[in-house]
């Protein structure tokens, strides 16, 4: 899923009819036709023989990342081969079937003894002799389990697609663009649905708020979260005296009714479009970047993210947007990215492109930004939610030439 405002073109809408048809041709096998089809159909289906490669190494490091914590991942990385390979195993098989229900468990566990003792022979009491070869019944309890595990996975999927569609309907269609003034946004989640919140919200007095936030964790219920704020923000933004006072409620509602170790990021400002004053709260967010004619200014947090902690008290920033400047908000999806050699984009690599967007409108800025993140991460897949937000006052610095990208890495010590 990616939301690019106006810009995104969404598949036609299908009928429910054609849905459920479409989810019981899959589910049983069969095309829409009704004809069942050839195995080497199905064995060969969407099936890119250059893609192989690099998608089984980007699922190898996903089970790999999934199934090990960063803890024993660390200590792998301090052992030699032969003890690593052992060490590797036995924490993914523990893992693995620490992960199952408790019948899936030891279903698994046995087809692995199964397997793993092949033939045996038994003595019988009338003196007889049987030979059994236990790999064949253990492949059996193994394509079972196999079998439990995909029909809940379709399952969710469902599920999981309604809630995508549902985030789509609450994303921004378009993008505002108040007089004197240029705004564009990007959000990208790293799975069907994402923990990012990207909104507008119109208010009184013709100010405009913008927000770029960020729900701890990934997937479903994060995203379920992420509603909640957004719905919580929209709410409150309307009537609140001060950005301050905005913060504590937002932190209070989140805390009381959150879940542990569930909290937020975000950074919320309001623009005077007449004034270009702004008046913005950070939230534990990322330091989003000013960027003026001859300097780069960072907006730090003023306080925790929202739903740590009771009783936070939170400050309201005030700044001054001169024609010329522009405002960058952006996730830790992007600081974040990492390529196939496991290097980060980092905050530096960012700061380094800073110059290259002055004079740009928000948009180009925006795609010039999320160009140099997807060169830099080469095919491999996001591993977390990318969002994005360019705020521009087009004006004096219109005329500037963006001065040439250094890559901070080649820098001389």
């Amino acid at each position: 899923m990616e939301q690019e405002g106006a810009g995104t073109e969404q598949p036609a809408p299908r009928s429910r009819k054609a849905d459920r048809r479409a989810r019981k041709s899959s589910g049983n096998g069969r095309d829409a036709a009704g004809s069942s089809p050839r195995l080497r159909d199905v064995l060969f289906k969407d099936l890119r023989p250059t893609d192989l490669p690099s998608n089984f190494r980007q699922d190898l490091k996903r089970l790999y990342r999934f199934y090990l914590d960063e803890e024993r991942r660390a200590q792998l990385a301090a052992m030699g081969r032969v003890r690593r390979t052992f060490k590797l195993l036995g924490w993914l098989l523990k893992s693995l079937l620490a992960k199952l229900s408790p019948g899936r468990r030891l279903a698994l566990f046995a087809s692995l003894v199964m397997c793993f003792l092949g033939q045996v022979h038994l003595n019988l009491p009338d003196g007889d002799k049987l030979e059994t070869d236990l790999r064949f019944w253990g492949f059996l309890i193994l394509l079972l389990v196999l079998m439990l595990e995909l029909m809940e996975k379709v399952a969710a999927r469902d599920e999981i697609e309604i809630a995508r569609q549902v985030q789509l309907a609450l994303l921004p269609r378009t993008h505002p663009q108040p007089g004197g003034w240029s705004l564009w946004s990007f959000m990208q989640p790293a799975n069907d649905v994402g923990a990012d919140l990207v909104d507008y919200i119109e208010l009184p007095g013709g100010r405009l708020g913008v927000v770029l936030g960020d729900v701890a964790g990934k997937g479903l219920g994060a995203a379920l979260l992420t509603a909640k704020l957004q719905a919580t923000l929209r709410a409150l933004s309307l009537d609140c005296p001060s950005l301050s006072d905005l913060g504590a409620q937002l932190n209070s509602i989140l805390h009381r009714d959150g879940i542990d170790n569930r909290f937020a990021t975000m950074f919320y400002c309001e623009i005077d479009t007449a004034t270009g004053r702004l008046r913005y709260l950070n939230a534990g967010h990322n330091p989003p970047f000013v960027l003026r004619a001859s300097a780069i200014e960072t907006l730090e947090a003023s306080a925790i993210p929202l739903g740590m902690m009771a009783g936070t008290i939170y400050k309201e920033g005030d700044l001054l947007l001169q024609p010329g400047d522009a405002l960058v908000v952006y996730s830790d999806g992007l600081t974040e990215a990492r390529n196939a050699a496991d290097e980060e984009f980092g905050a530096e690599r960012l700061r380094a492109l800073l110059p290259r967007l002055r004079g740009l409108a928000a948009e180009q800025a925006a795609r010039l930004l999320i160009d140099e993140v997807t060169a830099f991460l080469g095919g491999e897949r996001p591993h977390d939610d990318l969002s994005l937000v360019v705020l521009a006052r087009p004006g004096a610095a219109a005329g500037l030439v963006p001065p040439p990208f250094v890559n901070p890495a080649a820098r001389p010590a």
